[in-house]
């Protein structure tokens, strides 16, 4: 007889029929992404597990578990400074410019430490937050040592899953393959590598802000937000209502932040990332931009409590934008 693979038991957990399958319980999913981050299972069980995940949609529980085992994966250096925000970016942007770049450099102008760790090219006509970065003249972190070093002079770093954990980056890019997005897409966005204070995440599908905010209280970040952001990044639209729901201590509240304009912009032809130089640098005005910016930090900056109601948040980050040094980032040719 056949000996049974040890990863079989929880293959079985999710694929059982509609009567006997069942969740993952938080310890159970930690030990199935050790298993998974160790290369202790094939290629066969992993893409069942996946799809299995990705048909019933994974649990905050689950979640929890995933983030717990991939934190444990980590080496990370015992003398790395203090983070104010961990900022996700897994989507990408097709329809507007990432305008959220220079929301999370405007923060770390003025002091507030961002780490910022995202994916890049797993779905065709997007354009990711590593290029532009690279667009700009900011290199992206290779490693964890080197992200440290960036946050301890610029305050800002941004480190690709590719290096965070190249296991996970290999999942991900499995998307074209499998023809669907894994569950890789959402546990990423959670993992808080540097454990910063403040978690803030973003979602497309509305079904799963409720999933990110209990994730993060499984998870006991102090304090975290999950936005509705334009094309599944955290950026404010500034053209429609934005609903944000936080999480401080044990307490959830949603915040909806009304539309910053009356009417909606036209969606721009196409997309030229140097036009992200030159609107910080006063070349070049963009209305849509410059609001999305603004309203991008605002979140970010009521969240962390620097203001207390959305309208003083707003006046903040737009007087940190009125007075950013304009010449830091280099013009793109």
């Amino acid at each position: 007889m056949t000996t049974e693979h040890p990863f079989a038991q929880f293959v079985r957990i999710l694929g059982k029929g509609r009567t006997g399958s069942r969740d993952f319980t938080e310890q159970e999913a930690e030990e199935v992404m050790r298993m998974i981050l160790a290369n202790e299972i094939t290629a066969e069980q992993l893409g069942a597990v996946l799809m299995l995940l990705r048909v019933k949609e994974e649990t905050p529980a689950e979640i929890a578990g995933f983030v717990r085992a991939i934190k444990k994966s980590f080496e990370l250096p015992s003398d790395r400074p203090a983070v104010d925000v961990d900022w996700s970016s897994y989507a990408g942007k097709r329809r507007h410019l990432p305008w959220y770049i220079l929301s999370a450099l405007l923060l770390a102008q003025n002091g507030i430490t961002v780490f910022m760790h995202g994916a890049s090219g797993h779905t065709a006509g997007r354009i990711y937050t590593r290029d532009v970065l690279a667009l700009l003249g900011l290199p992206a972190a290779r490693s964890f040592a080197e992200a440290c070093d960036q946050l301890t002079k610029n305050h800002f770093s941004y480190m690709d899953l590719e290096h965070m954990s190249p296991r996970l980056h290999q999942i991900i890019e499995l998307r074209p393959v499998l023809g669907l997005r894994s569950p890789v897409h959402t546990v990423a966005r959670l993992i808080n590598p540097m454990d910063a204070t403040h978690v803030i995440t973003a979602i497309h599908h509305p079904g799963y802000h409720p999933t990110h905010q209990e994730s993060s209280r499984l998870l006991g970040h102090a304090h975290a937000a999950v936005v509705k952001g334009e094309g599944g990044e955290i950026e404010r639209n500034p053209d429609m209502e934005t609903l944000v729901k936080t999480l401080h201590g044990d307490t959830m509240e949603d915040e909806l932040w009304p539309a910053m304009f009356k009417k909606r912009h036209v969606k721009p032809a196409e997309l030229n990332p140097a036009s992200l130089a030159a609107v910080w640098r006063g070349e070049y005005e963009d209305e849509y931009g410059e609001a999305a910016i603004i309203g991008t930090a605002a979140i970010v900056l009521k969240t962390m409590g620097r203001t207390a109601t959305m309208e003083a948040a707003e006046a903040l980050a737009s007087e940190m934008w009125q007075l950013r040094p304009k010449e830091t980032l280099a013009a793109v040719a």
